[in-house]
C-alpha cells in the first residue's frame, strides 16, 4: 500500500504526473492488480457468435483465473471457473467448441451444461459427499453489442450495464456494431507491463506523428479530441484524404476515427463501419498479450476479403511500430533515473483517468 499511496489521484490534470514507475515493475503490485482491477471489472470473455447454440463454449482466463462460458440446454448463457471440483484440472481444454456435457479429462468427472455435477467415476463408498454442492463454481456473465463479458467479484453488485454506464451505451448504439462480422484474430506479445500498452493507447495521439507515419497521414492531428466518461475515454479525430499514405488511406476512410477505451483493458477502434478491438491481457509484471479482433460488414465476397486483408495489414504495421517503443518504455521504467513524468493537458486526459481508476481499485483493498 505504500507503493499505491505514492500516487495522489486528487491532483488536477494541469498539475498531475503519471503513476510512479514502481507500479509498472513491482511484482506484488502486479499480483494485487489481478485480485482487484481484474476481479472488480467486467472483462471480455468471447463473442456471441461463438455461443449461439446450446453446448457451444469458450474458455479464457481473467486475472489468472481459468473461465469457461457455455450456452446451456435451456438457451441461457452461464460462466464458471474452469476448475474441476475433484483435483482442480481444467474441465474444458480447447479455446472454443461444442459439447453435450462438460467432462474433465483428468478423472472423467462430468458436469451438465448448467454446471451441475453429474458423473463421478469410481466414487462409491465416499462418505458425506454432497454432489449438489460440488457443481462448477459460477461467475457473473453479461452480453453487450455481440460480446460476452464476465465478472469474478460477486461482492460488487453492479451489472454490466451499470459498469459501462448509460453515457457509453448511448454513444456506441448508433454505430450499429451488430452489422459487422468477425473476420480474423491476431495475438501480439509485448515485453512490457500491461499498463504501458494502455498508456500508449491513451496518450491522445501524442505519439502518432512520430511513430505511426501512415496513420498520421489520415488523421487531422490538430483537431484530435479526448473526451472522458466515468469509466471510459473516447479519442476521436476527423479523417483526411489529402496527402494520405496510399496503403493506409485506402482502408482508413470516412468522416472520423473513433477510439474507445473501456476501463481497464478493452478498446474499440472504429472507422466508418470497419472495426477492430483490442483486449490487453497481463501475462507477467513485464509481459503483455494484446488480442486483436477485426470486424467488417462483408467477409464473404472475394473483393471484400481482399479489402479486409489490406485493412488488417495496416493494423499489423501499427502494432509492429508499437512493440519496440513499449519495450523501450519498460526498460526506462526500471531505470533509477525515472520515477514519474508530467502529463499533457491537451493530450493525456485519458491517461489521467486511467491512473485514477487504478488507484481507486487498488486502494479499495486496504479499506
Amino acid at each position: 500500500m505504500k507503493i499505491v499511496n505514492d500516487y495522489d489521484p486528487n491532483v488536477p490534470l494541469e498539475q498531475a504526473s503519471t503513476i510512479p514507475s514502481s507500479w509498472y515493475v513491482n511484482k506484488e503490485l502486479y499480483e494485487l492488480e489481478l485480485k482487484t482491477v481484474f476481479s472488480n471489472t467486467w472483462q471480455l470473455a468471447g463473442r456471441l457468435d461463438q455461443l449461439s447454440q446450446p453446448g457451444q463454449y469458450v474458455t479464457t482466463d481473467i486475472g489468472g483465473e481459468p473461465i469457461v462460458v457455455v450456452r446451456g440446454s435451456d438457451g441461457l448463457l452461464r460462466a464458471f471457473y474452469n476448475v474441476c471440483r475433484h483435483h482442480a484440472a481444467a474441465v474444458m481444454t480447447e479455446t472454443e467448441g461444442k459439447a453435450a456435457q462438460l467432462r474433465c479429462p483428468y478423472h472423467g468427472w462430468t458436469y451438465s451444461l448448467e454446471g451441475e455435477l453429474k458423473g463421478t467415476p469410481d466414487f462409491s463408498g465416499v462418505c458425506g459427499f454432497d454432489r449438489a454442492s460440488n457443481g462448477l463454481a459460477r461467475v457473473q456473465v453479461g452480453e453487450w453489442e455481440g460480446w460476452v463479458f464476465v465478472k469474478l467479484d460477486e461482492s460488487s453488485a453492479n451489472s454490466l450495464e451499470e459498469f459501462l454506464t448509460t453515457n457509453l451505451i448511448k454513444q456506441i448504439t448508433p454505430l450499429h456494431l451488430s452489422n459487422l462480422h468477425w473476420f480474423e484474430r491476431r495475438h501480439y506479445q509485448f515485453d512490457c507491463n500491461w499498463k504501458v500498452f494502455v498508456d500508449n493507447y491513451l496518450d491522445g495521439g501524442y505519439h502518432v506523428p512520430y511513430l505511426h507515419k501512415g496513420l498520421d497521414s489520415v488523421l487531422d492531428y490538430s483537431n484530435y479530441k479526448v473526451e472522458n466518461g466515468e469509466r471510459h475515454c473516447l479519442q476521436w479525430s476527423p479523417l483526411v484524404s489529402d496527402g494520405a499514405e496510399a496503403q493506409t488511406g485506402a482502408v482508413r476512410t470516412g468522416d472520423r476515427a473513433l477510439y474507445y477505451w473501456i476501463y481497464p483493458n478493452f478498446m474499440i477502434n472504429w472507422y466508418d463501419g470497419v472495426m477492430d478491438t483490442n483486449l490487453v491481457v497481463p501475462r507477467g509484471v513485464d509481459q503483455t498479450e494484446v488480442i486483436f479482433d477485426f470486424y467488417f460488414p462483408d467477409i464473404v465476397s472475394p473483393e471484400a476479403r481482399e479489402r479486409n486483408a489490406a485493412s488488417v495489414a495496416v493494423g499489423q504495421r501499427i502494432q509492429d511500430e508499437d512493440v519496440a517503443i513499449c519495450k523501450s518504455v519498460q526498460r526506462g521504467l526500471n531505470s533509477r533515473a525515472y520515477t514519474a513524468g508530467r502529463l499533457s493537458v491537451r493530450r493525456e486526459a485519458g491517461e489521467h483517468l486511467f491512473h485514477r481508476l487504478l488507484y481507486a481499485d487498488l486502494s479499495r483493498q486496504n479499506l
